[in-house]
């Protein structure tokens, strides 16, 4: 690595990373002098982002191994459905320290959500006895598409009332009003299939450098992490499977107010409006989920045919992709709905591009939102130029500490 991309930032990434956790590790890694280097972690010292472990000795004295302090702050992460939210504080490992499943509903619109959502905030804080300060950032997990670098969702067929929303500044007034949070914590947004996928990859399949997740609720999407990155597009709109165009699907109208999407024909809105039509009163893709467990046949029918529909879009996205890993989540994501695609993609993608291709369930079940939406902002803040951006608006390049280590 040159000298002049060894910030502090690009030390604390080499730390965390465990590339390199000791001081003679990072002078080898980057090249900087022991007093650079010993400067550098100074600064990283000083604002209480990194700490010393206990090393191991070969014999003489054990070296200092330098470690990130995931508990010197915690974050604040929302997993927003359309019926129902589930939110939590976690420290920056990921650890839930507090959290709550409750009733919120998208289509009561941004204000609404986003004031409610302040208090649980507030009342999690408390919970969790962490303070306000202590916040590092918000990160929110939305079922629509998201332009990323504005936090605004734009166009999402069910979020009524949220396109272009400024969805970061209402959440840092409810944060600040009902919480006694700062008024400039970062908040970030995205799209609830990318940081499933995001939390999954990480979690399960951290070798996997295409993977693939889709999420089959209320609506349909999916999301890809390519090199441990997830993958957006240009403006968010990657992975959108739910709007893709049957052949044979003219008569169903999608709630975008196209006709023939596959979420028109396979999502569990669709599935819950066919069973309610059949006598059978379903309201969404968690009463379908509901149905599917207690055996009701037209729901089992009803599954496997909208797998079977998702297994036909996917074998192109396989084809395009060619991940190593596809992962089914969501409320349709069980034996049902899961053989119906398995039975049809195998049918349609070309052997080569499923030889080496596991198709599997989610591992970490409703948390994966949330999880997902806690690692992006710890990922985003402590990122190598953000961090610097950070130590410096906070003077920490300038402070230097006794804790020096020898």
């Amino acid at each position: 690595m040159a000298g002049n991309q060894a910030s502090a930032g690009h030390l604390l990434a080499l730390i965390r990373s465990g590339a390199a956790v000791t001081r003679g590790e990072l002078q080898q890694a980057t090249g900087l002098s022991r007093s650079t280097v010993g400067h550098r972690l100074d600064a990283l010292y000083a604002a209480g982002w990194i700490r010393d472990a206990a090393g191991t000795s070969t014999g003489g004295r054990p070296s200092v191994r330098l470690e990130f302090d995931d508990r010197h702050a915690v974050v604040l992460a929302a997993d927003l459905e359309t019926r129902h939210a589930r939110a939590a504080v976690l420290d920056l490992a990921g650890e839930v320290l507090a959290e709550r499943l409750g009733p919120l509903r998208i289509g009561e619109g941004p204000e609404a959500v986003l004031d409610e959502l302040g208090g649980w905030f507030a009342a999690l804080l408390d919970e969790a006895g962490r303070k306000a300060g202590e916040v590092c950032g918000i990160g929110l997990s939305v079922p629509g598409p998201v332009e990323v670098s504005s936090g605004r969702v734009v166009q999402p067929p069910i979020m009524p009332g949220w396109d272009g929303y400024p969805i970061p500044e209402r959440m840092q007034q409810a944060f600040a009003r009902q919480a006694g949070g700062a008024e400039d914590v970062p908040v970030l947004v995205d799209n609830d299939a990318n940081l499933m996928a995001f939390a999954e990859q990480r979690a399960g399949y951290p070798g996997c450098s295409a993977f693939a997740l889709i999420k089959a609720s209320t609506g349909i999407g999916a999301g890809v992490v390519v090199d441990g990155q997830i993958y957006r597009g240009i403006d968010g709109g990657a992975g959108d499977i739910g709007h893709i165009r049957l052949h044979d699907g003219a008569d169903a109208l999608c709630a975008c107010g196209s006709h023939g999407c596959l979420a028109a024909v396979a999502s569990g809105r669709a599935i819950a409006r066919r069973l309610t039509e059949l006598g059978v009163p379903t309201a969404s893709g968690s009463d379908v989920s509901a149905h599917l467990a207690a055996g009701q046949p037209d729901a089992v029918r009803l599954a496997r045919e909208g797998g079977s529909r998702v297994g036909e879009v996917l074998a192109t996205v396989v084809t395009l992709l060619n991940p190593g890993v596809l992962m089914i989540a969501g409320d349709l994501a069980g034996s049902h709905f899961v053989t119906g695609l398995r039975e049809v993609l195998y049918q349609r993608a070309m052997p080569r591009t499923t030889a080496n291709l596991e198709v599997v369930t989610a591992r970490l079940g409703e948390r994966a939102g949330l999880s997902g939406a806690a690692a992006m902002v710890v990922e985003h803040l402590y990122a190598p130029d953000m961090a610097d951006t950070r130590l410096t608006a906070a003077g920490g390049t300038s402070r230097a500490t006794a804790r020096r280590a020898q």
